[in-house]
Order: structure tokens, then sequence, then C-alpha cells
């Protein structure tokens, strides 16, 4: 049954830095647009940092950007049928920039991102254009769905990156991001893959997703050693975004390797090993955000049931209870934090 209109909905806001409220405002007017009935949103770093006012933009805002839902009344075109569950690619582009006419939307001079720059979906409804909707199949869950938006970046980060099965890939960090990272490369055939972290939990998860071997920070160097027979990493991920895991990164790259910035890492002052960026001639990727074909690889990986993304959900809230979201993707036993929208 597809879900009705309503006049008023329940919205998740952020008001001042740490403050949030779950308020009803008017359910948006669709014009042109698609109207969603949002299921599910899910919590990142980003809404994080929004919430803590670390990210500045305009208050009240409604936050998020992951999301997963039902489309109730169709756009003009009629591109996506009501009923048809879609999730709605978060990045906002003018069309008209250099960048935007080179095929570049998501690096677009005048874009943005929902729940940052504008009103995102920790809303009951959400309008979006109809272009911005990427349909998702039956037979991929809801929790699964909640992953898709992240894991359509991740897909777009591994796209920069040539490896091949015989390579040695280390993954440094490993929350819902790196995991991902971690699966996709299964995916594409690695077997010598070696995931890094603090947590115990997080490298066991990562072993049965199919990472060869897994290590703590301190014991990182030696493990990738013996994988490698020495030579370091072919590729190494940072999933981790802070300056030390960029570092361990850097070091653990074998001499003309690869390393990959998946982390988003805003400043430092503990400074980089220059020296092997160079002394290595090593080459840094940092991808940002996501293309349409990436979400539809990603969800097309879902449907195919080639990624265990129901494992990454490890909690789930009301909307009344949006506060101890927050509070729990803070946390160091969650991997993704969701908020059901559907009553």
């Amino acid at each position: 049954m597809v879900a009705q209109r309503e006049n008023n909905m329940k919205a998740i806001q952020v008001v001042g830095p740490s403050q949030l409220e779950v308020v009803e405002i008017p359910t948006p007017e669709a014009g042109r647009d698609a109207l969603v009935r949002v299921h599910r949103a899910g919590v990142c770093g980003t809404d994080v940092k929004v919430f803590k006012g670390q990210i500045p933009g305009p208050r009240p805002i409604v936050m998020g950007h992951e999301m997963v839902g039902t489309v109730v009344e169709p756009g003009s075109r009629g591109l996506v049928a009501a009923g048809e569950r879609v999730l709605i690619d978060p990045a906002t582009a003018c069309g008209y920039c250099d960048l935007c006419r080179r095929g570049r939307p998501h690096l677009c001079r005048n874009g943005g991102l929902l729940g940052r720059d504008g009103d995102g979906v920790f809303s009951e409804f959400v309008v979006a254009p109809e272009e911005k909707l990427h349909v998702i199949p039956e037979g991929v869950s809801e929790d699964a769905a909640s992953l898709l938006q992240v894991l359509g970046t991740c897909v777009h980060a591994q796209r920069a990156v040539s490896v091949f099965p015989t390579d040695t890939v280390v993954v440094i960090g490993l929350g819902v991001s790196g995991l991902l990272h971690v699966q996709l490369l299964v995916a594409r055939g690695i077997d010598r893959l070696m995931g890094v972290t603090r947590s115990q939990w997080k490298l066991d998860l990562a072993s049965e997703f199919g990472a060869a071997a897994t290590a703590t920070i301190e014991s990182a160097e030696e493990g990738l050693a013996n994988l490698s027979d020495g030579r370091g990493a072919d590729l190494a991920v940072e999933a981790a975004g802070v300056e030390a895991t960029l570092s361990q990164a850097i070091k653990l790259a074998g001499t003309g390797g690869e390393v990959l910035v998946f982390g988003t890492l805003t400043g430092g002052d503990q400074g980089l090993p220059y020296y092997d960026l160079y002394h290595k001639e090593l080459t840094i990727y940092n991808p940002r955000a996501a293309t349409p074909t990436d979400y539809d690889a990603g969800i097309a990986l879902a449907a195919r049931g080639r990624l265990r993304l129901d494992d990454l959900v490890t909690h789930r809230f009301a909307v009344d209870d949006g506060a101890d979201a927050f509070q729990a993707v803070q946390e160091s036993d969650s991997l993704k934090v969701v908020i059901d929208f559907s009553g």
C-alpha cells in the first residue's frame, strides 16, 4: 500500500550547537518534483558534526542525507512511479558550472548536501527532483537499503584505484565505510586483504567478510609485512578520517603503491611522513561524494546478494528518540545507526 500524504509531519531539527528537537512542521508541497515518504534514515559522522555545530550552516535545519523511502506523489515527468522504493542522491548541483558540464556534478562549484546546506531527510516526507531518485529492488531489505547511500560513496572511491586480485591491500578503520570497503575489495577478488582497527569485534567482522588478516593499530606493520612478504601494501585505504590513520596508511603503502583517502580529514597538527610520499612515489586519491552511476552500481551489488549490508546495522530508533540515536552513533559499539520514520 502506498503511504498517503499528511498535512503535517515529524522532523528532527538542529536548532543550535548540540541542540536537537523533534518538531512538527508542514508536509512540503511537491510541485513538479516527487514526494517521498521516508521509511528509515541513517545517522553518519557528518550529521554529528552538523549537530555539534562543527559544520556551519543555516539553523534551524532538518538534518540527514541517508535514506530509503517510497514515492507517494510522482514528479511531473513520471520517471519513478508511486509506490516505488527509492533512495535520494543527497548532493545538490547547479547543472551549469564547468564541473557540472564536465560530468562531475558531485563536485559542483555551487552545490551542497541535504541536511548540511539545506533541509535534509530526517523527516517523514521529503521532496526531491525525479532525477535524484534511485529505485531499490524488492529483494533488498530495509536494513540493507539504509546502507546504500554510503555504499555509493565507497563505490565511487574504489573506481579511482587500480587493484588486481594478486595485490595486497590494507583497510585502516573498520567502521561502516571501512567494512564496506573490505567487502567491495573481496568482491573485486582481493584475497591478500588486511583490516586494521582497535576494536576486536570489528576485526572479527572483517574476517567474516573475507579479510585474510586483521591487526590492531599497533601490530599493523608486522602483520602487513607477513601478508605482503615485506613489500607493503599495493593499496592502503584510510577509512577513519584522522591524521594519524592517514599517516599510517602512507607508512604501510609499499613502494609505487596507492593510498585511498576515504575518511574526511579537516586538519591536524602532527604532520605527515612527507618523505615517504616522495621516496616511495605514492599516488594519493581523495575521492568525494558519488555520482548517479555509483549509486546504481551499489544497488545492483546489494540486489545480487554480493554484500552483507544487514550486518552493519546495529541500532534502530524511533523518531521521538532521535537524541538517543545521535548518542549511539558516537559509541564504540555501534556501526550504522538508523532512525525509523515509518511509524
